[in-house]
């Protein structure tokens, strides 16, 4: 399983579930009128966005070293993969990001950016030794490594079992009482389970979610009407009335939302003109970020003083001809470069740089040696990076691997084992922990949504957030 295979359907609140595009009923208001009240919730506010890069991104080429003499032990043992030091978009002295990354120089250069190296699933710190002196079953191992299906919920369940049910976004939700579960523009994604609630998964913007007479047609009109009297009505059977509310639920959700959804709405707070400028507005992940900026601007008519979002990627299981300045990874990273670009921009303009974070997450690395095929094969920790005003910018956070096969970071020590794959030496639970915690949850929340957390003693906390 190269990429997710998750349905764009709603879940909990079926917003489509109302006979056809309900978010285009003709009684909706325009999305200006929600944003001219943007200002209008408490200052108070704070949201996360869980990027996912789902097939696995090749970070150590998204983050390469810059210095003389890590890069040529890079060039080195990365071969026909190798970045060329002078093409690297420059961040500190000692890292650079992919060339194609060129539009994130304004948000590292405003200290809104960084990069942590090395992140992975782990049950508690593991080093090699531990790693290959593991019995079959041992705790200390993640579960399923190298795969992708049971690495996507391992990243997005902050936990090192692939039984584990929930996802880390849908927990933490849920322990703040957050008026919204988590709202996903990027489909159905473990991430936002809570044990009793699912993602709100909405779609993306589109000139058909506005208030265009669409129920003017009588035969939707007349359904619309049956279906608000079987909502309104008063069930006898208790499951019937559950799913009833449920439905009501979803009607009232959509009165509050729907105007938010229509791309041709004008838009005083400025986020169009971010989106489009650079073309973000023309990509799959450049459309999901603008509707978070847009449910952001709209925070008062979403309501609740915390929120997470999910948006996404695909593609980037690359094992065949991946390229290095130029081919299919590269213009991944132009993707992603540009449509984080155009929300850092787009935070500016509404005055919401400082409470918004956005961070990165994938199934895995990819090893370091490419394989025969010009591409990179499964492997397991990782580079993520982090933007928003409330990140302690202009530098990078953890250790980044040791370049050499089968050195102390990489698993192999037989000859047909060594490629590259790097032992984290920063957890999941650490990352998400620093996360949540400028989120606004406590020591004991953490650990409720974090259960792995208590395995790393007092480096809980990775650094690279404002308190």
């Amino acid at each position: 399983m190269t990429a997710h295979a998750h349905t764009h359907h709603l879940t909990r609140r079926r917003l489509l579930s109302l006979g056809g595009a309900t978010l285009a009923g003709g009684a909706l208001g325009p999305a200006s009128s929600l944003l001219q009240n943007a200002h209008a919730a408490g200052d108070d506010y704070k949201a996360l966005v869980c990027l996912f890069m789902y097939g696995g991104n090749d970070g150590m080429n998204m983050v390469v070293p810059r210095d003389a003499t890590r890069h040529a032990q890079y060039a080195a043992v990365r071969a026909d993969l190798a970045l060329p030091r002078t093409s690297l978009v420059p961040l500190d002295a000692d890292y650079g990001l992919h060339p194609a990354m060129a539009a994130l120089t304004p948000a590292w250069d405003e200290g809104a950016l960084t990069a942590l190296h090395n992140v992975g699933p782990l049950f508690a710190p593991l080093t090699k030794t531990q790693w290959r002196g593991a019995a079959a079953g041992d705790p200390m191992v993640p579960d399923s490594l190298f795969s992708h299906a049971d690495q996507q919920v391992l990243w997005q369940a902050a936990s090192s079992r692939t039984a584990a049910r929930t996802g880390w976004g849908g927990r933490a939700s849920a322990l703040m009482g957050t008026a919204n579960p988590v709202i996903s523009f990027g489909g159905n994604a473990h991430f936002g389970l809570s044990g009793t609630d699912a993602a709100l998964v909405l779609p993306g913007p589109g000139a058909g979610f506005q208030a265009n007479g669409f129920y003017n047609y009588a035969p939707m009109m007349a359904r619309r009407a049956a279906l608000d009297a079987l909502m309104n009505e008063r069930q006898a059977s208790p499951l019937a009335e559950a799913f009833a509310v449920q439905q009501r639920s979803a009607k009232e959700l959509e009165g509050r939302l729907a105007g938010l959804f229509n791309v041709n709405a004008a838009d005083p707070a400025g986020i169009k003109a971010a989106f489009t400028s650079g073309g973000a507005m023309n990509t799959g992940l450049g459309k999901q970020l603008y509707e978070v900026a847009r449910f952001v601007a709209g925070r008062s008519q979403v309501r609740g003083t915390r929120q997470i979002f999910f948006v996404q990627m695909g593609g980037f299981d690359n094992h065949a001809s991946q390229g290095g300045e130029s081919g299919t990874h590269a213009a991944q990273m132009a993707q992603l470069a540009g449509g984080m670009a155009a929300f850092w921009r787009a935070l500016k303009a509404i005055g919401m740089a400082d409470r918004v974070t956005l961070f990165t997450q994938s199934d895995f690395g990819r090893t370091f040696a490419p394989n025969s095929s010009g591409g990179t094969d499964h492997a397991w920790g990782n580079e993520q990076l982090v933007m928003g005003a409330a990140v302690k910018g202009r530098t990078t956070y953890g250790q980044y691997p040791t370049l050499a096969l089968g050195g102390p970071d990489d698993v192999g020590v037989n000859p047909w084992e060594l490629q590259g794959r790097w032992i984290p030496t920063q957890s999941v639970d650490q990352y998400a922990a620093t996360l949540l915690k400028w989120w606004g949850m406590n020591d004991g929340q953490l650990l409720s949504a974090l259960p792995n957390l208590a395995n790393f003693g007092s480096a809980r906390d990775l650094g690279f957030l404002t308190a």
